[in-house]
């Protein structure tokens, strides 16, 4: 893989170019195009990410400086402004999600752990949002009075690889309970929700195809128990633990069949949670662990705004929106995948820090990520910075 090929073409090195190229074939991303193609804008737009380029011209300044390298990097030739604004604007976003959503699976399947033995996978499903100046974005409504523009990016998370695994994409208006309709179910698996999402139709359509769900619930969520568990282990935080019904008039109807409730208090932030699930069988404490950890999901969306570029785009056009962040998401994976298979004993955050200051530097990926003593001290150990993928 090294053979004196600069930090960046050795990362690439983890994509499988063959699918891309065929991606771009399906919707003719390279029709007429004599240079600069699909795989050479994917590769400019993963080195301004890596980079920390804020805008479209510090992209292409950064390629400039290194047009000499530029065949080797695999941006082909340097790319111009235009050039790659055109690209943006009118390649078909479709290459770039799909490809995307191939590295996610390559990274969730060199992941795969069964953390809580459920017998399915584990997701948490929240979005959000991205504001925009409406004048520049036009097409991104947010808030008409106040001349407010957005997206919001809806994200189904896999808790147990640290992986996002679905991206619903949508104006900022959207409300997030529409956002479920797109969901991905899958049989036996458990989807998290925050509050946000207490629509009780559609956590019954989860129930119907034999999924299950935790979603924190609201104080005025009418419920009538038929049955109770009275006794739990002292210090556990669980209050109650009951079967039942939905007992609101609209409520009952959109929910008929068998639901739980569990209150619990979390002692630390002297706070009371209600849970509502369908499943009837796990304990409560497991009930209460899996929304707990819905909150990776909140570290993502923290983590992605800090270090990947979303919050300022290189294009205006929704087309050119969604391939910075499908670039993006690729880009996240990509080094998931480097962590994995290299066995690499640093966090996410550590490894883009030090890319960031070597993408054209010939040394070796083992080389780079390697600790100069085992007597290191992790410099982020009690910084606020979101540390995902910590070993």
């Amino acid at each position: 893989m090294h053979n004196g090929k600069y930090v960046f073409s050795q990362l690439l090195d983890f994509l499988d170019k063959d699918v891309f190229l065929r991606l771009a074939n399906k919707y003719n991303g390279n029709r007429y195009v004599k240079q600069f193609t699909c795989w050479n804008q994917l590769a400019v737009l993963m080195f301004g990410q890596l980079l920390n380029r804020e805008s479209l011209r510090d992209v292409v300044l950064a390629t400039h400086v290194h047009a000499s390298k530029a065949f080797h990097l695999g941006f082909g030739k340097h790319a111009s402004k235009s050039t790659l604004s055109d690209a943006n604007n009118k390649r078909d976003y479709r290459i770039f999600e799909e490809f995307a959503y191939r590295v996610v699976a390559e990274a969730r399947a060199c992941r795969a752990d069964d953390i809580f033995k459920l017998g399915g996978n584990v997701y948490a499903f929240d979005s959000t949002t991205i504001e925009l100046c409406l004048e520049t974005f036009q097409w991104a409504l947010f808030r008409k009075n106040q001349r407010k523009g957005g997206i919001k990016v809806h994200t189904l998370y896999d808790i147990e690889t640290s992986i996002p695994t679905f991206f619903h994409i949508t104006e900022a208006r959207v409300h997030d309970m529409n956002a479920m309709d797109e969901i991905p179910y899958e049989e036996n698996s458990f989807y998290i929700f925050d509050r946000g999402y207490n629509d009780f139709k559609r956590l019954h359509n989860i129930e119907s195809i034999g999924a299950y769900f935790v979603v924190r619930g609201k104080k005025n969520n009418d419920f009538r128990p038929n049955k109770w568990t009275r006794r739990f282990p002292p210090g556990s935080g669980i209050m109650s633990d009951a079967v039942g019904y939905m007992d609101g008039q609209f409520t009952n109807a959109k929910y008929p069949d068998k639901i739980r409730r569990i209150k619990y208090w979390d002692e630390e932030n002297k706070r009371e949670f209600i849970f509502f699930t369908n499943a009837l069988d796990i304990s409560p404490m497991l009930v209460a662990e899996l929304y707990h950890q819905r909150w990776q999901i909140e570290l993502f969306f923290k983590w992605l705004k800090q270090h990947l570029k979303i919050k300022k785009f290189w294009g205006n056009s929704e087309n050119a929106v969604r391939i910075q962040i499908y670039s993006a998401i690729t880009t996240y994976c990509m080094m998931a995948i480097v962590q994995k298979k290299m066995g690499v004993d640093r966090s996410i955050y550590e490894m883009l820090q030090m890319v960031s200051c070597s993408l054209t530097e010939t040394k070796h990926l083992k080389e780079l990520f390697a600790k100069p003593n085992d007597n290191i001290v992790n410099e982020l150990d009690g910084s606020t910075e979101p540390t995902l993928f910590d070993c």
